[in-house]
């Protein structure tokens, strides 16, 4: 007897649904509740909208052994990318006052005045403006949420892959 699992296309949806929800939760928050992300909560939602396009397409697509190993590679990259910029930013928010960066330019005028390279290079190192938590819940800042859920993607995506391809060697 086999264990049963979700269908692929089920869980690209679920995925969809997912990145959509924390994606409104964040539009939510800067415009009804005023809080400006900063540009590390920026590539952090980045990360989100290439997952959600990603389990998008896989859904409509509806891939094959091959094209499922490929859409779960790039969601655990996608997301432990996510979890790694959610990592420096939560790193940044426990440092001591006196070890936090300054406050630099926005990403706005970053990406104005200096090469992208560069805009990625400093919006990745943080700022001060990283370092603020203006909203938390359960105790946990927004960055903190981010990394469980970045985390739980990936850990969840390639544990699914990993039963679905060992129940089908089976």
């Amino acid at each position: 007897m086999t264990k049963a699992h979700p269908p692929p296309r089920l869980v690209f949806a679920a995925l969809v649904l997912l990145c959509g929800c924390l994606l409104g939760f964040g539009y939510y928050l800067q415009f009804q509740e005023g809080l400006e992300p900063c540009p590390m909560c920026i590539f952090q939602r980045l990360c989100y909208i290439l997952l959600l396009g990603t389990g998008a397409v896989a859904f409509i697509h509806s891939p094959a052994e091959a094209g499922l190993r490929c859409y779960v590679a790039l969601i655990g990259v996608f997301a432990l990318l996510g979890a790694g910029i959610a990592g420096r930013q939560t790193w940044l928010q426990h440092l001591p006052e006196d070890r936090i960066p300054a406050c630099g330019p926005g990403l706005d005028f970053m990406l104005e005045m200096y090469p992208l390279a560069d805009v990625i290079k400093q919006a990745l190192r943080g700022t001060g403006e990283c370092a603020e938590v203006h909203w938390r819940f359960l105790g946990a800042s927004i960055a903190e949420w981010s990394l469980i859920w970045f985390l739980l993607i990936a850990g969840s995506f390639t544990i699914y892959l990993w039963r679905l391809l060992t129940i089908r060697q089976t």
